[in-house]
């Protein structure tokens, strides 16, 4: 051991432990109990046996260890998002797509291939860019990997001002924000914006934030650290005491938790925390003419005068979708788009398995080197949000050989990917948005490159029939 640094060994990281012993001691407080003597024993905290505690003085620990369940925030309501309430729809256990026979496979695909027939799921490339952006993309400091996040950003941005969603009066909420790097940029954007608003929902804790960058006394950034399923946005102090109409936005928004952000805005934000006497939400669209619903229009000019205090609209979404192997049949929106072409949750769970073909192909496993580049945790610090890797078993590599080729089971994947994103597409239509799944960048930049979007569309409407 260095001197001056505890004695004990580190197996798992195969050095020794760098923390600072007491005077006279070899060892810290955490391996102490090897130095014997002293009579006092040190036992794993109940908490999180992670690390240890001495037996006489848990109960002092427990009131100040960093596990123990914090007060839930004012806007945690439970499971408020999370959508399927009937467990006799929730699916058992299914066996792996590896141990299927080769006719339960085909008939797999022949009824995804019956379901996305005349739903014209081809997506549109839209690659746009944005000013914002601009100086740093061409900087040669920056690497390949933050070029790669860079361009996402600015087409991101790009659909963004084309939907006209990039204007003042508006709380922007980021879901799964990791560092907070897309509101950094929305800001940068805005710089000239006022009464502007961010919150940034991330449920884990999150190093190297770029809150601290934002000075401006023009625009208000706050964390709520809570999962998308509790979160009911009502209840943010922010909005309550001034509804904004809100945009919500998110990069690489990993399976369900887009599926719970969708939820989150369309429902738990524009219906009242009690959901009692609501007016529907179509209705609501027809009587609401607020600024941002106007702004939403691409063809319509501003009207901030309209902009009613006390109305809680979303003006617009803009998601980047990732990781559909992790969507979930419980919290799908697109449930009722399944059912309606003769499908359930057994064929959900295994289209959203085999999802994964689209990215992964007849590889082992996906590698760090596969994954786009915010899947290796460094942008949202939360790798295992992201993990695309399979096992060979899992993946069935072996046992699909000869039955599909490498180039048929990526068009499955692909094709598993636009029919789940159809059931998202057709849960806002039927909520009175105007929808689109765009190619947003290029699949050498990330291979989860599409972009959906949404505004409401009973707004253009109603503008365009005055």
């Amino acid at each position: 051991p260095e001197p001056g640094r505890c004695a004990y060994f580190v197996q798992r990281k195969k050095r020794f432990c760098k923390m600072v012993p007491a005077a006279g001691r070899r060892f810290c407080g955490e391996h102490g109990q090897l130095e014997g003597g002293g009579g006092r024993k040190r036992i794993p905290c109940p908490l999180d046996p992670k690390h240890t505690v001495y037996e006489d003085q848990l109960q002092k620990h427990l009131k100040k260890c960093n596990s123990r369940e914090k007060p839930k925030p004012v806007y945690f309501v439970q499971d408020i998002n999370a959508g399927l309430k009937d467990v006799a729809e929730i699916p058992e256990i299914q066996i792996p797509v590896s141990s299927l026979s080769k006719e339960e496979l085909e008939d797999l695909i022949i009824k995804l291939k019956k379901a996305s027939d005349g739903l014209g799921l081809h997506h549109k490339e839209q690659i746009l860019s944005h000013q914002a952006l601009q100086e740093a993309l061409n900087d040669p400091k920056n690497g390949e990997a933050a070029f790669k996040h860079l361009k996402q950003q600015a087409s991101i941005l790009g659909n963004m001002e084309k939907l006209h969603l990039l204007g003042p009066g508006r709380c922007f909420v980021e879901f799964g924000a990791g560092r907070g790097k897309l509101s950094h940029w929305v800001d940068v954007a805005l710089q000239n914006a006022e009464n502007i608003h961010f919150l940034l929902v991330e449920r884990a804790t999150t190093r190297f934030k770029v809150d601290g960058k934002h000075k401006r006394s023009d625009s208000i950034f706050e964390r709520l650290q809570v999962d998308i399923q509790h979160l009911c946005l009502n209840k943010v102090p922010i909005l309550e005491k001034k509804p904004l109409p809100v945009v919500g936005i998110g990069k690489h928004l990993c399976g369900a938790a887009t599926d719970l952000a969708l939820r989150c805005l369309v429902e738990s934000y524009t219906t009242s925390s009690d959901g009692e006497n609501e007016e529907p939400v179509q209705k609501r669209f027809k009587s609401d003419k607020t600024g941002v619903a106007s702004n939403s229009c691409p063809d319509n000019e501003r009207n901030e005068e309209n902009t009613s205090e006390n109305s809680k609209t979303v003006a617009g979404i803009v998601i980047a979708l990732c990781c559909h192997h992790r969507c979930d049949w419980t919290h799908y929106v697109g449930r009722e788009f399944f059912k309606s072409v003769g499908l359930g949750p057994v064929e959900f769970h295994y289209y959203q398995r085999m999802s994964s073909w689209a990215t992964c192909g007849m590889r082992e496993s996906t590698t760090k080197s596969s994954m786009n580049d915010e899947e290796r945790g460094d942008e949202t610090n939360s790798t295992e949000e992201h993990d695309q890797a399979y096992s060979k078993t899992e993946d069935g590599s072996d046992n699909l050989q000869g039955l599909l080729t490498v180039e048929e089971r990526k068009e499955i994947g692909r094709l598993c990917k636009r029919l789940i994103d159809h059931g998202r597409i057709e849960y806002l239509q039927q909520r009175g948005y105007k929808t689109a799944l765009l190619y947003y960048t290029e699949s050498a930049v990330s291979l989860e490159n599409v972009l959906l979007t949404a505004i409401p569309k009973q707004s253009c409407i109603s503008e365009s029939t005055t």
